[in-house]
C-alpha cells in the first residue's frame, strides 16, 4: 500500500482545515480527494502526494515536493482562465505538499466521457479542442508548456445553464514546466514525463517540451474523442511510444471534418506542424461551419463527410493567413496563403465559385452599405447605440476608456449594465476599465464567443489585481459596423470601484488613490506611510507588490492598520518569494475601498529591515 494511504481517508483534517470527504481519484502524482473547507464553508479538490513505497519515498521526495510546488506555482499563473482548473493554494501537512483546486462538480473527463458514451461528434470534438487550445496558448504566453494533454486530463461539467458538459477544463499542470526560466525539471531517471500515446515524437526521443509537442496531444486526443482509442493505440506502453516516433496514425474512420485538422497537428516534424493559430481558425470552422456570407453563397459544410480543406489526395496541413487576421483567427475568412514549408495545392474549383460569389456578395453588400450610411436622418437610430438601448453609449468604446456601470436592480454583474464613459479617467470614481477588444466575423460570433475570449485577454490583468473580474460588452446586430466588429473586455471592481486606471494605463510616478488599482510585482515609492506611488522597477524604489490577503469581517479598518503587517507576513511571506528574511521583512497597505465593498483585501508587499530602497538586488 503507498506510503501514507492508512492515515489520509476520509474523515482526516489537513492543515487544520480541510476535511477530507472522499477520494475523486489517482494519478502519477498522488490522489485527489473532495473536500470540505471548514473556514470558508464550500468544496474544494485537494491534490495529496504519495509514493509508490516507503524505500523509494526518500528518493523520490525532493523531486515530487518540487513538482507539486511548480505545479501550484505555474496553474496559479492561469487563474481565472475560463478553460483552466483553478489552483487555489499549496500547502504542507506532515511534510508533504497538499495542492488546493477548484471542485469542479458533476464533472466527466474526457476518456470517462468516451468510455460510457462513445465517441464524440466531429463538431463537438472541435468545439473541446478549441477551449483546451485556448487554455494551452494562454499558458504557452505564460512559457508554461502543459506536457500531457490528454483525455483523462480534459474536465467536462455543466456551465452556469446547467447544460451537462458545455464547461471544458484544463487540469493537472503537475509536470509542466517553464523551460527558459532555468528551472529543474522534475523527471525521474530514465522516465519518460508525459503519456505513452499521447508524447510528441521530438518529446519521445528526449527533446525539450515546446508549444508544439502540446499541439501534438492535443491532435491525439482530439483523435481519441472522435474516434475512441488514440491514433497510436498499441498493446504496451512502449509499442506506444515507438508507433509514436516511427509509425503514421491510424487512419480515422469517424473523423469526417475533423481528420485534416487532426493530420496537420499530428505532423511528426515539429516545424511543419500546424501552429496554434491556424488549428484554431480550423476548428472554429468546424464548430460552425457556415459564416453569413457562406449562407449567401450556399456552400456547407457536412460535419460527417468531407472537410472543405480536403483535396482529393490525402489531406495535408490547413494553411491561413498568418499576418492580416485577428488574433486568435477569429474574423472575416481568410484567403489562402501557404507558410513556406508547405505543401501548397492546386485550388478546387467549387472553392474557385464561392470566391466568384463572395466578390459579388461583397459588391453587393457595399451598394447596401452605401444606402444606409447615407440614409435620411431619423429613419434607424439602432445603428447609433453599437451595444445596444441597455449599455447605452452612443459612441464605441475605446481601449483605456474608464466606465461606471449601473447594474439592473443594483445587483452587480447581473444583467446588462449601463454604461458612462470618462475617456480621461479623472471626472468619475470608475467601477472599471476597457482592456482589451476582441474581433469577430459578425454579432452572433461576438455573442458566442465574447465572454470566454475576453475572460482570455484579460486574464493576466485580473491575476495581478486583488478583487475584480472580466465583462464582455458585445455589440447588437444592428451595432456590430458601429462597434468597428469589436467586442469590448472590461475589467471591473468585482465589489464596488477601482478608483483609478489599471494595467499600463497608469502612469509612473502617479500617486495611488486607493489599494484597489495596486497590483501584484507593483514596485512603490513610499514617501510616508499613507501614501505611495507607482515607480520603476529597474529603478530605486522603496517597496515592492508581492500580494493580497483578507481580514475578518469583523476587523474594522483602523484596527487593520494595525494588524495588516503581521497577517501579510503570515500569509504571504517575503521568503516565499526568494527574498532573505535576514533582509527584508512584510510590510501592507490598507484603504477604504475594500471595507465599503466589505471584501477587507490587504495588500502584502516587502521592504528591507533598514528602511533601504531596493534596486538591483532583488531575487
Amino acid at each position: 500500500m503507498p506510503q501514507g494511504s492508512p492515515t489520509s481517508g476520509v474523515g482526516r483534517v489537513i492543515a487544520g482545515r480541510y476535511l477530507l470527504l472522499n477520494r475523486l481519484g489517482s494519478g502519477g502524482m498522488g490522489h485527489v480527494w473532495l473536500a470540505h473547507d471548514q473556514r470558508l464553508a464550500c468544496e474544494v479538490a485537494l491534490k495529496e502526494i504519495v509514493f509508490s513505497n516507503s524505500a523509494s519515498a526518500d528518493a523520490e521526495r525532493e523531486a515530487r515536493v518540487a513538482r507539486a510546488q511548480a505545479e501550484a506555482r505555474h496553474a496559479a499563473g492561469l487563474r481565472g482562465h475560463p478553460h483552466v482548473v483553478t489552483v487555489h493554494d499549496v500547502l504542507e501537512h506532515d511534510g508533504l505538499p497538499w495542492i488546493v483546486m477548484e471542485y469542479v462538480a458533476d464533472a466527466m473527463d474526457l476518456r470517462d466521457m468516451v468510455g460510457r458514451h462513445g465517441p464524440l461528434a466531429p463538431a463537438e470534438c472541435a468545439r473541446i479542442g478549441l477551449a483546451v487550445l485556448d487554455a494551452l496558448t494562454a499558458g504557452h504566453q505564460r512559457g508554461v508548456m502543459h506536457r500531457d494533454v490528454k483525455p483523462a486530463n480534459i474536465l467536462l461539467a455543466p456551465d452556469r445553464t446547467g447544460s451537462p458538459y458545455a464547461r471544458v477544463l484544463l487540469t493537472d499542470y503537475g509536470i509542466s514546466v517553464q523551460p527558459d526560466a532555468g528551472e529543474t525539471r522534475y523527471t525521474l531517471t530514465s522516465v519518460l514525463v508525459g503519456t505513452a500515446g499521447y508524447l510528441a515524437p521530438e518529446r519521445a526521443t528526449g527533446g525539450p517540451p515546446t508549444a508544439a509537442a502540446d499541439l501534438f496531444s492535443l491532435g491525439c486526443t482530439l483523435y481519441h474523442a472522435v474516434e475512441g482509442h488514440g491514433p497510436f493505440t498499441r498493446e504496451s506502453p512502449l509499442a506506444e511510444v515507438t508507433a509514436v516516433v516511427m509509425e503514421d496514425p491510424l487512419p480515422p474512420a469517424r473523423a469526417g471534418a475533423l481528420a485534416p485538422v487532426l493530420h496537420a497537428m499530428l505532423e511528426k516534424d515539429p516545424l511543419l506542424r500546424i501552429p496554434a493559430a491556424e488549428a484554431e481558425v480550423a476548428l472554429s470552422r468546424i464548430v460552425t461551419p457556415q459564416t453569413e456570407a457562406e449562407a449567401y453563397a450556399r456552400t456547407q459544410t457536412d460535419l460527417g463527410s468531407q472537410s472543405p480543406w480536403e483535396g482529393q489526395a490525402a489531406p495535408v496541413p490547413v494553411a491561413v493567413p498568418t499576418q492580416a487576421s485577428p488574433p486568435y483567427g477569429y474574423g472575416a475568412p481568410p484567403s489562402p496563403s501557404f507558410p513556406t514549408g508547405r505543401r501548397r495545392r492546386q485550388r478546387p474549383r467549387r472553392l474557385q465559385a464561392v470566391l466568384a460569389g463572395l466578390l459579388g456578395l461583397a459588391l453587393a453588400l457595399g451598394g447596401v452599405w452605401y444606402a444606409m450610411a447615407h440614409q435620411p436622418p431619423g429613419k434607424d437610430t439602432s445603428s447609433h447605440q453599437p451595444y445596444g438601448k441597455a449599455v447605452g453609449l452612443s459612441a464605441p468604446l475605446k481601449d483605456g476608456d474608464c466606465v461606471t456601470a449601473d447594474w439592473p436592480g443594483g445587483n452587480r454583474f447581473q444583467g446588462t449594465p449601463r454604461l458612462v464613459v470618462d475617456g480621461t479617467c479623472r471626472t468619475i470614481v470608475p467601477d472599471g476599465q476597457v482592456m482589451a477588444f476582441v474581433s469577430t466575423a459578425s454579432a452572433a460570433e461576438a455573442r458566442k464567443v465574447g465572454d470566454d475570449r475576453c475572460a482570455q485577454r484579460t486574464q493576466e490583468i485580473r491575476g495581478k489585481l486583488a478583487d475584480v473580474r472580466g465583462y464582455a460588452v458585445v455589440p447588437t446586430d444592428a451595432g456590430f459596423d458601429a462597434a468597428g466588429h469589436r467586442t469590448a473586455c472590461l475589467v471591473l471592481g468585482a465589489h464596488g470601484p477601482v478608483y483609478g486606471p489599471l494595467g499600463s494605463h497608469r502612469l509612473m510616478g502617479a500617486s495611488f488613490a486607493d489599494t484597489s488599482t495596486m497590483q501584484k510585482r507593483d514596485c512603490l515609492d513610499v514617501p510616508s506611510n499613507r501614501a505611495a506611488s507607482l515607480v520603476s522597477c529597474a529603478g530605486k524604489h522603496d517597496q515592492e507588490v508581492l500580494g493580497f490577503t483578507r481580514l475578518g469581517a469583523g476587523v474594522t479598518l483602523a484596527q487593520a492598520r494595525t494588524q495588516s503587517d503581521a497577517v501579510c507576513a503570515r500569509d504571504v511571506p517575503p521568503a516565499d518569494y526568494g527574498f532573505d528574511p535576514s533582509v527584508y521583512e512584510a510590510a501592507s497597505w490598507t484603504s477604504q475601498g475594500p471595507w465599503k465593498s466589505g471584501t477587507h483585501f490587504v495588500v502584502c508587499a516587502v521592504r528591507k529591515q533598514n528602511g533601504g530602497t531596493m534596486e538591483g538586488d532583488e531575487p
